[in-house]
């Protein structure tokens, strides 16, 4: 018997359901052999009798009993596998702590290299040659190993979940379509998996779509910090030197004054010495003829008296010092002149500092033009979209929400919601006009009241010459030269409207700490005409960057 157990292969000993050596072996009509235990069970779990191998349908269940043949070889085929396994699982890997261990296995267990879907077991590489030998196990669906898989049963009918009920989103065995997925929509796991496989490719592209915006807004973000340390870098170099010029100003105009007033105090006080000393010598020839005269009176010689008289009666030649008059130099004005050398010397500063600014803020000039569906129906546009004024005969236009009835105002085309923008407007020849920005909400029927509650960032010039800010309340404005040309800079962030006078460069007003939350529009008005006193219109320029 041994000799012939040495000719059979090794599978012919094996069961097809436990796929373990014949334990009770028995032999159904169809000719197949399978553990007595194992064709019990699948029998009981199985609405027909049918061979796990060959598929006949047995209308009776066969009366099984155990083949002492087969039995025997067995028997001694399993003595011989369990010696050959005990020594080569010795020289298999042990599982570690996180790995799977092999089902089949008993004592030391090695790691799992695969588990199969069908057998529900795990395998390491002795136990899992079966499935890579044996003919009927080779269609048998092997993965990399997993734990649990009692998982992959159907815990109501102990089938295996090969189905995907897409009505539930579950999976589910053959016999849940016959009972509670018996109407549902049902596909084998393989077909919902490559759907959802295809899902999860296209997730995977969003998910590393977004991730790539991420790191441009990371990027972005970086720069900004990078434009933000090179403007705070600029700002405090533009700082120092404007400072430091002040300071060196300030020390120059300090030592002129102190100079200046030690240099008349010295010529005071050497005025004065010199007037004291002429005096002092008068005053002691004074006294010398004051004593040769009393001598001379007191004298009875007659005739030196007589010879003397002449010379001695008439005082010694002196200054008339009644013409003359000693007052100490003026120091008033001196240190007013010296503050005003001060203030030349930081309005220079001043003025290159702004001449900066304005180039700095016309980087960001944008093209503006006017929006006619917005305009007050007594304000002309040019055909460009550029100018803007005011005419006495109203046109008939359609009073649509976003148009202004009364007040002569018109937005522009663009919007921002964030970032920084600048343009210029021409307001020569004009004498009243309002410029700034708006934000999309505003208020644009009936009278309205232009100041930052109310959504409007403007500047106004009434009458000519009266130049105001529309904040709350308006702040008067004194400009030492009427603006022919205004440029408007927006940071949208910052919450910084400003406004310039372009030729002089200078700053003419600016709101800060505004909290904008909505689009905000480029605001014009013409303001009304005054009977042609005010027609000249306002014109939006194109930006020359300043040198």
């Amino acid at each position: 018997m041994s000799a012939a157990s040495c000719l059979l292969t090794e599978d012919q000993f094996l069961c097809s359901i436990c796929l373990d050596v014949f334990t009770d072996p028995v032999t159904i009509p169809c000719g197949h052999n399978f553990c007595k235990t194992c064709i019990t069970e699948h029998w009981n779990i199985n609405v027909q009798c049918q061979c796990p191998n060959c598929n006949k349908v047995f209308y009776t269940r066969p009366e099984l009993k155990v083949n002492t043949f087969i039995s025997e070889m067995a028997a001694q085929f399993r003595q011989s596998a369990q010696q050959k396994a005990s020594s080569s699982s010795s020289e298999q890997q042990v599982s570690k702590p996180g790995e799977v261990p092999c089902d089949v296995c008993t004592g030391t267990k090695p790691k799992a290299l695969k588990s199969c879907l069908v057998c529900l077991v795990s395998y390491c590489e002795t136990h899992l040659e079966p499935h890579l030998t044996a003919s009927r196990l080779k269609n048998h669906q092997l993965i990399d190993a997993v734990e649990n898989l009692e998982d992959r049963m159907c815990t109501e009918h102990n089938k295996l979940l090969e189905l995907f009920c897409k009505t539930d989103q579950m999976c589910v065995c053959m016999l849940c379509t016959y009972s509670d997925h018996k109407t549902h929509d049902v596909v084998l796991l393989k077909e919902e998996y490559e759907g959802k496989k295809a899902e999860l490719g296209k997730t995977e592209a969003e998910i590393q779509q977004m991730i790539q915006k991420r790191r441009l807004k990371i990027q972005e973000i970086k720069c900004s910090v990078e434009l933000s340390k090179e403007g705070a870098d600029r700002e405090i170099a533009d700082g120092i030197q404007v400072f430091t010029a002040l300071k060196e100003s300030i020390e120059r105009s300090q030592a002129e004054l102190i100079d200046t007033i030690k240099e008349k105090k010295r010529k005071t006080e050497k005025q004065a010495e010199d007037f004291i000393k002429e005096l002092e010598q008068e005053i002691s020839e004074l006294k010398k003829r004051s004593s040769e005269v009393e001598q001379l009176s007191q004298s009875e010689d007659h005739l030196h008296l007589l010879q003397s008289f002449s010379y001695l009666n008439t005082a010694p030649p002196t200054k008339d010092w009644t013409e003359i008059s000693f007052s100490p130099l003026l120091y008033e004005g001196t240190v007013v002149r010296a503050v005003n050398q001060v203030e030349e010397t930081l309005s220079k500063q001043m003025k290159k500092l702004f001449e900066a600014t304005l180039k700095r803020v016309q980087q960001y000039a944008l093209d503006v033009t006017l929006d006619p569906g917005t305009a007050q129906p007594k304000l002309i546009l040019s055909d460009d979209g550029k100018q803007v004024k005011h005419v006495d005969v109203k046109k008939n236009l359609p009073d649509n929400q976003e148009r202004f009835d009364t007040c002569p105002g018109v937005l522009a085309k663009q919007s921002f919601s964030s970032g920084r923008f600048y343009y210029e407007v021409q307001v020569k020849g004009k004498t009243d006009w309002g410029l700034g920005v708006a934000r999309e909400s505003i208020k644009r029927k009936g009278v309205i009241t232009l100041r930052p509650q109310n959504g409007y960032w403007t500047i106004w010039l009434r009458n000519e010459n009266e130049y105001k800010a529309s904040a709350g309340p308006p702040v008067c404005l004194s400009l030492k030269s009427q603006p022919e040309k205004v440029g408007v800079f927006v940071h949208y962030e910052e919450g910084l409207v400003s406004f310039y006078d372009v030729d002089a460069a200078a700053l003419i007003y600016s709101f800060t700490g505004c909290s904008f939350t909505e689009k905000l529009y480029p605001y014009f008005s013409p303001s009304f005409n005054y009977g042609g006193k005010n027609s000249a219109p306002l014109i939006i320029s194109p930006v020359n960057h300043t040198e």
